[in-house]
């Protein structure tokens, strides 16, 4: 009979430590959730959404006190001036307001009419731009805001930026009853209808 060993010895544990192997496991868990899973900081990073916290509304929010500024009648286009005091959940209070008098027929009763005698409504087409600066709330500013963000400047050398009129808006409501599917739209902040939106941008509804 040989005097050489075989693989296996009577006494010797075959293979590897019960421990090596259990710390080998725990270790390659490890590497893959940190090398493989994202984390939520870089998840955050790597977004190009705007902010997706849903606003927390204040239901004891006292009305807001508001004033028509301007009127662009060509444009279907009202501005209203808030106090700079306002809160958010004042302004979301009175474009609430807005869309239950637009509702009930009554919204001529708060703002001017901008299709008078359309078969549809006294409102039946509006923006209408919440503000605080009344600068941002006089024609030229709100021409401005209904052109949109990729009106040529060229042809309006004297007008305020786009992108600098759209921060100063506080809330924005969107009225148009063709759109039977979505005749009411409301934010926080404005969105351009190509996707340029404000720094501080909510939809409301």
């Amino acid at each position: 009979m040989s005097d050489s060993q075989g693989p296996y010895e009577e006494g010797k544990r075959a293979g590897l430590h019960p421990l090596i192997v259990i710390f080998g496991v725990l270790l390659g868990l490890w590497l893959f959730v940190a090398l493989i899973v994202p984390s939520s900081k870089n998840k955050q990073a790597t977004s190009t959404e705007g902010p997706n916290v849903p606003l927390i509304e204040d239901p004891e929010a006292a009305p807001v006190i508001f004033r028509v500024e301007a009127t662009v009648p060509e444009m279907n286009v009202i501005s209203l001036v808030v106090p700079p005091q306002a809160t958010d959940s004042q302004v979301v209070g009175l474009l609430k307001r807005l869309r239950k008098e637009r509702l009930e027929g009554t919204l001529t009763d708060l703002l001017p009419a901008t299709t008078p005698g359309h078969k549809l409504g006294n409102h039946a087409i509006a923006d209408i731009y919440i503000v605080s600066d009344p600068k941002y709330a006089q024609p030229e500013a709100i021409r401005t805001l209904a052109r949109g963000a990729h009106a040529p400047g060229n042809l309006y050398p004297q007008a305020i930026p786009f992108e600098v009129a759209m921060e100063e808006v506080r809330g924005h409501y969107r009225i148009d009853l063709n759109n039977t599917g979505s005749p009411d739209a409301a934010s926080l902040g404005l969105a351009d209808e190509s996707g340029v939106h404000s720094k501080h941008y909510s939809k409301i509804f």
